[in-house]
C-alpha cells in the first residue's frame, strides 16, 4: 500500500499560502456564473482550510461546492503568492464525504475508461457507434445527457487528413522522444497519435518504445482517486524510464499537465519524487517541438492546397479551404503546463490564419468528466464560446485536449454551427502533407 500523497498537516501548510486577495475571483468561471464566494477559489480554500482544521467535517454541502470546480487552474496563473490550487483541489476531493450515487457512477465510469481489460471493450463499442453514425443520431433526437454524450463521440472523429499513411522514420534522428499513448487519445484519437507521429519525424525525431505504460492518472486525481492516480503514474514513470527517450511527448493537455504534477504526487516519497522530478523536465506537449524548429527538410507548409480532403465539422466529403481558425487554450496546457504561445507559433509557421477567441484563457467548460456531473454549470461556462465562435466567423476551432475538442464539438453542433474542432498537430500535419505532396509532383 503506497503512503497517502499528503498529511493534513502539509495540505494546512499548503492552503495558508493563499492570503485571500481575491485576484483569483475575476478568472474563475463558477464564481463569474454563480457570484457565491464559496464557489471560488479563495471561499473553496476557506472550506479546504475549516476541514484541515477540525472546525467542519465534509458534508454534503462541502462536496457541492467542492464538486462544482472546474479544476481550470486559472486562479493558480492569477495567483500572486503561488497557491498550487491543483493540487489543493485533488486532495479536497479525496476528503470528500462523497458516498453516493453521483459517486459510484463516477467510479465506474473511470473503470469503463481505463481499467485494461474493460477500457478496450468501451473504446471498441465507441469507435463503433462513431463509425457506424449511431453516435450522431443520438446527438440529435437523445435526452441532453446521452445526446451530449453522443455528440462527444461524433466529434471525435477523424478531422484534417493529410493524406499521409504511417510515420516515416527520419534518416538522421537529431533526438529521441516516447510517446504517451493515455486513454482516451489511444481509444478515440488514433489519428492524432498519427499526425503527432508524422510531424515529429519531419523533424528528425526518432520514436522510442515504452512497452507497460498506461493511462496518466489525470482523471483520477481530478476525481479525488489519488492512490489509484499514484499506482498509475508509478507505472508510468518505470516505463519512460525504460525508454531512455530525450522526450516525453504528449498531445493531451489533461495528460502532460499530470505527467508534470507527479512530483506532487510523490513529494513525501523522496527517491519516487526525485524520479518524477526528472521525468517531468523531459515532458513536452507535442506544439513545443513543433514551434522550437521548423522541418529538417524545409517544407514549406501549404494549408490553403487543393489537396485538402475535408474540413472536420462537414459530413459531404467536399474539399474546402482552411480560411480562419480559432485557437481556444486548453487549461491544463495553459495553466496547468506554462505552455501559451506554441499551438499558436506551430499552426502560424504552417500557414494558417490564426485568432485567438477572446475568452481563450478560459475554460470551455469540458473538464474532463465535469460536464457529466455539473451539465447546468457546464453549458453556463460553453455559452460565452460559441457566442464568440459564431460572432466571429471561423473555419475551425483548434485545441490541443481530447475533453476540449469533444465537449466544443458537441457544443457547436447541437448550436447549429457548421465549424469543426480539430488539435493543432492534425492541422500542421495537413499543411506538410500537402506541401510533400506538391513537392513530390513537381520532382516528376
Amino acid at each position: 500500500m503506497n503512503a497517502p500523497i499528503t498529511t493534513d498537516g502539509t495540505w494546512l501548510e499548503d492552503l495558508l499560502a493563499c492570503v485571500h486577495c481575491g485576484f483569483c475571483l475575476p478568472v474563475c468561471p463558477t464564481y463569474e456564473i454563480l457570484a457565491e464566494e464559496n464557489d471560488s477559489p479563495r471561499g473553496r480554500i476557506y472550506l479546504m482550510r475549516a476541514l484541515a482544521e477540525g472546525r467542519s467535517e465534509a458534508s454534503d454541502a462541502y462536496d457541492l461546492h467542492i464538486g462544482r470546480c472546474l479544476g481550470c487552474r486559472a486562479c493558480e496563473t492569477a495567483c500572486p503568492a503561488g497557491v498550487e490550487y491543483g493540487a489543493l483541489l485533488e486532495q479536497a476531493r479525496d476528503r470528500s464525504a462523497g458516498a453516493g450515487p453521483r459517486d459510484r457512477l463516477l467510479d465506474l465510469v473511470l473503470e469503463a475508461l481505463t481499467a485494461p481489460g474493460l477500457s478496450r471493450l468501451t473504446w471498441s463499442l465507441a469507435r463503433l457507434a462513431r463509425g457506424t453514425r449511431l453516435a450522431w443520431l443520438a446527438s440529435k433526437i437523445a435526452p441532453r445527457g446521452i445526446g451530449l454524450g453522443a455528440g462527444m463521440l461524433h466529434a471525435t472523429r477523424p478531422g484534417a487528413r493529410a493524406g499521409s499513411t504511417g510515420a516515416a522514420k527520419p534518416e538522421h534522428a537529431s533526438g529521441s522522444y516516447a510517446l504517451l499513448e493515455g486513454c482516451v487519445m489511444a481509444g478515440l484519437f488514433p489519428h492524432v497519435h498519427a499526425a503527432t507521429r508524422r510531424t515529429l519525424a519531419r523533424r528528425g525525431l526518432a520514436e522510442a518504445d515504452a512497452p507497460g505504460q498506461t493511462c496518466c492518472g489525470a482523471l483520477h486525481a481530478h476525481a479525488g482517486r489519488l492512490d489509484a492516480a499514484r499506482e498509475l503514474a508509478l507505472a508510468n514513470i518505470r516505463s519512460f524510464e525504460r525508454s531512455g527517450a530525450q522526450w516525453i511527448v504528449t498531445n493531451s493537455a489533461g495528460c502532460g499537465a499530470a505527467l508534470r504534477d507527479y512530483p506532487v504526487w510523490f513529494r513525501h516519497e523522496p527517491e519516487l519524487h526525485r524520479r518524477a522530478e526528472a521525468l517531468a523536465t523531459r515532458v513536452r506537449d507535442v506544439t513545443e517541438l513543433l514551434a522550437a524548429e521548423r522541418s529538417r527538410d524545409g517544407i514549406a507548409a501549404d494549408p490553403h492546397s487543393p489537396s485538402v480532403e475535408r474540413l472536420p465539422g462537414t459530413d459531404t466529403g467536399m474539399a474546402r479551404k482552411l480560411r480562419r481558425i480559432a485557437y481556444d487554450a486548453p487549461c491544463h496546457l495553459l495553466h496547468a503546463q506554462g505552455v501559451r504561445d506554441a499551438p499558436v507559433q506551430a499552426l502560424a509557421d504552417a500557414g494558417f490564419e490564426v485568432v485567438p477567441l477572446p475568452s481563450w484563457e478560459r475554460c470551455c467548460g469540458g473538464a474532463g468528466l465535469y460536464n457529466l456531473m455539473q451539465p447546468e454549470l457546464s453549458d453556463a461556462v460553453l455559452e460565452r464560446k460559441l457566442a464568440e465562435i459564431r460572432e466571429g466567423g471561423f473555419d475551425l476551432v483548434a485545441t490541443g485536449n481530447p475533453g476540449c475538442i469533444m465537449f466544443l464539438g458537441a457544443g457547436l453542433a447541437r448550436a447549429g454551427l457548421d465549424v469543426g474542432v480539430a488539435h493543432p498537430v492534425e492541422l500542421v500535419d495537413l499543411a506538410e502533407g500537402n506541401a510533400e505532396r506538391k513537392n513530390r509532383v513537381s520532382r516528376t
